[in-house]
């Protein structure tokens, strides 16, 4: 019966990964209107801050930490747990983007992007999995990708990101069946958030092209930050294993369904101008 139950988030912890910008600060937002308590993760301290006086007095608390540390980590969750006794719901909006063909790419810079959106969410899920196992009703969010359902060229470091994510999330969802914690993934596309734009490159690539490949793709998006969230706290508070955001998830998530070895020669059109900016196509 736990595992059916919609989470009632009024008095209950959130927290939420990547808080400091975009869809993370949108979702603690959206949750502290609701009378959720959230607790902002995010190594960027300055963002933290403005995001934390727009919910001053909600009994929000704020965490500047590196997810990819493990010490860090482990004392962040004791941390959380002692300002938040009942964490309800774990949403991991964290990650970071990579532009740059396997030629330009150094094994550092992949190894890089891999921490931050892989071992960073496998990192804080795992420390604050207990507290959520004490719940009656608990959800863990990850935020996957369409690329993590679609591997599109110029972008092998964030593909092989999301699907690990993908995988671990799923794998999780199987090992929790019995349990009180429901485990769901969500994938968002187009949302106008700047990670492309904020993103590393390959420092192999003249920066004046990168950020013209960026622009070029980030010109593609169309969903708001605001939008996004609000379908992400929908989708935890109902507890769903699968969400799409935007209109070209669902695009894509067919694709790969109806061609999964050709969708590739469908996706590349939009995306010519971003990817023939940094690498010709093939």
């Amino acid at each position: 019966m736990g595992r059916m139950r919609r989470l009632d988030v009024r008095g209950r912890t959130a927290v939420i990964t990547g808080a400091a910008a975009g869809m993370g600060a949108e979702v603690a937002k959206q949750l502290a209107a609701r009378g959720a308590r959230v607790a902002l993760l995010d190594r960027n301290a300055e963002g933290l801050a403005s995001v934390a006086a727009v919910l001053e007095g909600t009994g929000h608390t704020t965490h500047v930490v590196d997810l990819t540390d493990d010490d860090a980590v482990l004392s962040l969750a004791a941390e959380v747990e002692a300002s938040h006794p009942r964490i309800q719901a774990l949403i991991t909006c964290a990650g970071s983007s990579m532009l740059g063909d396997v030629d330009q790419l150094t094994m550092e810079e992949m190894r890089w992007l891999m921490d931050v959106n892989l071992w960073g969410t496998v990192n804080v899920t795992k420390a604050l999995l207990p507290a959520l196992r004490r719940e009656p009703a608990a959800h863990i969010s990850h935020l996957v990708s369409i690329y993590g359902l679609a591997a599109p060229a110029g972008r092998i470091p964030y593909a092989m990101s999301k699907f690990a994510v993908r995988g671990f999330t799923e794998s999780l969802r199987h090992e929790l069946e019995r349990s009180t914690v429901t485990v769901g993934a969500i994938y968002p596309a187009g949302v106008k958030t700047g990670i492309i734009l904020h993103g590393r490159y390959a420092a192999a690539i003249d920066p004046a092209v990168a950020q013209r490949a960026a622009a070029a793709q980030a010109a593609m998006y169309h969903t708001e930050p605001t939008d996004a969230a609000a379908r992400i706290v929908d989708a935890t508070v109902r507890r769903r294993p699968r969400t799409m955001i935007g209109r070209e998830s669902r695009l894509v998530d067919v694709l790969v369904r109806v061609a999964p070895t050709r969708y590739w020669s469908v996706m590349r059109r939009p995306l010519r101008d971003a990817i023939d900016t940094v690498t010709p196509l093939r």
